[in-house]
């Protein structure tokens, strides 16, 4: 007889934090915040996730790889759902998160509530590259709508800022 591995919501949570970022991969779904819950019951894993705004092309992509790794580890029915309440903000990202995006050359976020975000010459951007203050927003929108284009005034590096949430 052949005897069936039974997962806890935890166990299920360190699997999936195997999953990157498709659009950071060098952070986990985990390490980003987006994985919010996992509900188990006798016939169904269900695995919440929150998207960082809504219509984040990524969560396509992050729901078919957790189907995949779930079903590497024997789930037959598996549901992912996205969670927009409580809505995903950078305060779920870790301090160790926001290192990882600053070495990989992604301006971290200052923090959540960035209400001067209509201001943007009032939010201090740091350089990932030289550290410098002296930053200039090129535009709001870099190459995903979570983030924001920057340049260096200092190394004349141009680079991303992850947008505070």
């Amino acid at each position: 007889m052949v005897e069936t591995v039974r997962h806890t919501k935890e166990s299920i949570l360190y699997i999936l934090s195997q999953i990157k970022d498709p659009e950071i991969p060098v952070l986990s779904i985990q390490e980003m915040g987006l994985l919010h819950d996992v509900k188990l019951s006798d016939d169904l894993c269900e695995v919440f996730i929150m998207p960082t705004y809504t219509g984040c092309p990524a969560m396509g992509i992050i729901e078919t790889d957790i189907y995949t790794l779930l079903k590497q580890e024997g789930f037959q029915n598996i549901k992912v759902s996205l969670v927009y309440s409580p809505a995903w903000t950078t305060d779920l990202m870790s301090e160790s998160s926001k290192v990882k995006l600053i070495n990989y050359g992604i301006a971290a976020p200052v923090h959540s509530s960035c209400t001067n975000w209509l201001k943007p010459d009032a939010i201090e951007v740091l350089c990932p590259k030289c550290n410098s203050k002296h930053t200039e927003l090129i535009s709001r929108f870099g190459s995903t709508a979570c983030k924001a284009f920057y340049s260096c005034k200092n190394c004349s590096e141009p680079f991303e800022y992850f947008k505070c949430h």
